[in-house]
């Protein structure tokens, strides 16, 4: 700035200008004898030629010095005072102007601005540039409200550096143990920030401490270690924004995530044979269950079943004797109003049931016929229903259920029954 206007005023400061040192009236006497550049330069011209050509500048005309460049005591010429304040208010102007331009300040995308006017809260400056009134009036702050910040509690920057005193709590069940977790938050109100909290990062630390103290001193042991992790984070985090609302502190906590939860070092070895017992346990119960769904639905399965059959046999008896009493009612009946005819189709009707079933040809000799009927394909049919009937028996007898009477079998073996008691009481009768 200072040469830009010294090119405009014309002043060169050169050794090879040749009127270095030089006066209008005793230029002649003091620069006798010496060429031009030798000797030292005459500060007091040099001054006036400033000020002349500066008031030029400023549109004045130059005035004559009163009494000439020499003063009545012989003494040396004085330089324009006028001149000096011209030069004075430019120096001010510029050092104005370079005052007032200290107060612009830029803002950065994601930040806010805080102005203080003598360290007291007037403005929030939005992103971008901005200016206020320069120091002392005025000062400014700059606060990230978009950078996540964490806060780690019962460590620092690792989990084997530990912090014993913040780490290590009581709960519910008087248990101890020890848990690290951190803490990630943003700003919602950079003045809050500013100005509610004396050491911010302290505060939250000391916040998140008490928070979870609480909430686990309500919880049990086991809780804590294992399936209640998420909700005791939820809880802190829950508690953690309310006392930081009480507080005004302008913080919004974003996630509280547990980095470690374990017993404390000197019971760990005691703590995990106790948790393998306890997996042990729950694997053995977890395996007996198992056995017990797959055996007791096929229990209950077979002996609906046996019930099923035991009733459908007792049916079937009760029907068969049912009808066997109505029949022989009805053959009473019948027998009672002709015996003969009565007993000689009874006796029929037995043989052909008999002779149906039996695998031996009975042949008539007295009647001296020489032709012979044999029925060889209902002996055939009777030899391969006996085999497959064999067969059946077999399997029966093999399988779980065997001793339990089928209600077919049970039907053969009722109309057998009566059969021989039919032919039986026939032959007393006859005789």
């Amino acid at each position: 700035m200072l040469v830009s206007l010294l090119k405009k005023t014309g002043l060169k400061l050169s050794l090879n200008d040749p009127r270095w040192g030089n006066r209008k009236d005793d230029g002649k006497k003091a620069q006798e004898g010496k060429k031009p550049g030798e000797g030292p330069p005459d500060l007091d011209q040099l001054w006036r030629d400033f000020n002349q050509r500066l008031n030029a500048f400023f549109g004045q005309k130059n005035r004559p010095d009163n009494g000439g460049n020499n003063n009545g005591g012989g003494g040396g010429p004085r330089p324009d005072m006028k001149g000096a304040g011209i030069t004075a208010g430019v120096v001010g102007v510029i050092a104005v102007f370079i005052w007032l331009a200290s107060g612009a300040f830029i803002v950065q995308e994601g930040q806010s601005g805080v102005v203080l006017t003598f360290g007291q809260y007037t403005r929030t400056a939005p992103a971008g540039l901005n200016w206020r009134w320069p120091y002392p009036f005025q000062t400014d702050e700059t606060v990230n409200v978009s950078q996540v910040r964490t806060v780690e509690v019962g460590y620092r920057t690792s989990l084997r550096n530990k912090q014993a005193s913040e780490s290590l709590m009581l709960t519910d069940d008087e248990n101890i143990i020890d848990i690290q977790f951190a803490v990630q938050y943003t700003l919602k109100d950079p003045v809050e920030w500013l100005f509610s909290l004396r050491d911010q990062e302290d505060t939250l630390r000391q916040v998140a401490e008490t928070a979870i103290r609480e909430v686990v001193g309500r919880s049990k042991m086991d809780f804590v270690l294992y399936e209640g992790r998420e909700k005791v984070a939820f809880d802190t985090q829950k508690l953690m924004q309310q006392i930081l609302e009480d507080y005004k502190s302008g913080v919004l906590i974003n996630n509280v995530t547990m980095q470690a939860v374990q017993p404390p070092e000197q019971v760990q070895a005691a703590f995990d044979d106790a948790v393998k017992a306890g997996q042990d346990r729950e694997r053995q119960k977890n395996e007996g269950q198992a056995y017990a769904n797959d055996v007791i639905p096929k229990a209950r399965g077979a002996a609906f079943r046996l019930v099923q059959e035991a009733e459908a046999y007792r049916a079937m008896v009760t029907e068969n004797s049912e009808g066997n009493a109505s029949r022989f009612k009805q053959v009473l009946v019948e027998y009672q109003k002709a015996p003969a005819v009565t007993r000689d189709r009874m006796y029929l009707e037995t043989m052909q049931q008999v002779f149906s079933s039996a695998s031996k040809v009975m042949v008539d000799a007295k009647t001296g016929s020489n032709l012979l009927y044999l029925p060889l394909d209902k002996l055939i049919a009777q030899q391969a229903a006996s085999d497959a009937s064999a067969a059946a028996a077999r399997a029966t007898a093999a399988a779980p259920a065997a001793n339990t009477v089928m209600p077919q079998e049970a039907m053969q073996t009722v109309e057998v029954n009566s059969r021989r008691d039919s032919r039986s009481s026939r032959e007393r009768e006859s005789r």
